[in-house]
């Protein structure tokens, strides 16, 4: 079950007895767990019919003794396992057993990152309750996420403004969600979230920086990049995070100055290569800066600087990734 089939059905009123959440976006978990939470056990009645344990530090026998457990003063009992990727061996067996025969009055809920479906607790989850996948979504995805986010804000977003959100923080929801909280705060009582306010608050952030070495990159100004790489590079990124950024970047820029040698509009250049209008004329001068001679000898930069990090590359990864910058900054003008 993907999470919009977890949230439509909640919508209709359909509580499972079991449910395995899991996946890579910790903030659909939580928010799907709380969601759950609140339709199952009324905020009034939790002292008694809500109960927490920890897959690390709990045995499997407590956990089953709890769930078969009557509510007191309310219709459901909810029992609720998080880290439950540490359950024992022991006590998923013990599990299982509950699992192929869930109390009715009991939501048995489990919070993990992967599931093995090898495993007998699993495959009796399977067929009598949810697994439940918190996909992170991908980056073309994400626009749906921050409107959504807006409005329960009570604001609205201009396009340009959610992608440079997500431009600047990326795809972890949480962070988005949080960042999100912080414009809307600034822009106080107006209703529409701008670039301008994006770039206000989030500014500070090092995926700012990101920002501005793929720009400085695309403008071939190396004193720039490589005073933003320095930035980046302190502030604890990844390397090869980094350079899948980059990669981007220049992806973008390939496709770009292919829609212009074909004489394409710029309105339609926006639309095809995928970009917002709000970038697309500063992507289009970028694109100007490199021949195709010169975008086949960065992406092959790329390639040699990726195999670089993940060898002996990835001892010095300052020296690696200021060796691609200047091969960048410093090819031949067209």
């Amino acid at each position: 079950m993907k999470i919009d089939e977890f949230n439509k059905a909640l919508d209709r009123g359909e509580i499972s007895p079991l449910y395995y959440f899991h996946g890579d976006e910790p903030h659909l978990m939580e928010r799907a767990v709380k969601r759950l939470m609140d339709s199952a056990v009324p905020p009034d009645f939790r002292d008694f019919n809500l109960d927490i344990f920890y897959g690390n530090e709990c045995k499997g026998d407590e956990v089953a003794s709890v769930a078969q457990t009557l509510p007191m003063f309310a219709d459901r009992r909810m029992v609720l396992v998080k880290r439950a990727g540490e359950l024992s061996a022991a006590a998923l067996e013990i599990l299982a057993s509950c699992v192929a025969d869930p109390p009715p009055t009991t939501c048995l809920v489990f919070v993990g990152e992967k599931v093995d479906q090898r495993k007998k607790f699993f495959q009796e989850m399977k067929k009598k309750g949810e697994l439940v996948e918190c996909k992170r979504p991908y980056e073309n995805q994400l626009g749906a996420f921050i409107r959504e986010e807006a409005r329960g804000l009570g604001k609205r977003v201009e396009p340009a403004a959610a992608e440079m959100l997500v431009y600047l923080v990326g795809n972890n929801l949480g962070e988005l969600s949080t960042q999100l909280e912080k414009v809307a705060l600034y822009v106080g009582q107006r209703e529409t979230i701008t670039v301008e306010d994006v770039r206000g608050i989030v500014s500070d952030t090092k995926v700012e920086s990101v920002f501005d070495l793929t720009n400085a990159l695309g403008e071939r100004n190396v004193v720039k990049a490589l005073r933003s790489l320095a930035t980046i590079l302190r502030d604890g990124e990844a390397p090869l995070m980094l350079l899948a950024m980059i990669a981007r970047h220049f992806r973008q820029l390939w496709r770009v100055r292919d829609l212009m040698a074909q004489k394409v509009p710029q309105q339609d250049i926006s639309r095809l290569a995928g970009i917002n209008p709000y970038f697309i004329k500063g992507v289009m001068t970028q694109a100007r800066n490199f021949s195709v001679s010169e975008l086949q000898k960065v992406f092959e930069g790329l390639y040699a600087t990726d195999l670089a990090l993940k060898g002996g590359g990835a001892k010095r990864p300052t020296l690696t990734l200021e060796k691609l910058v200047m091969d960048v900054c410093g090819m031949g003008s067209r």
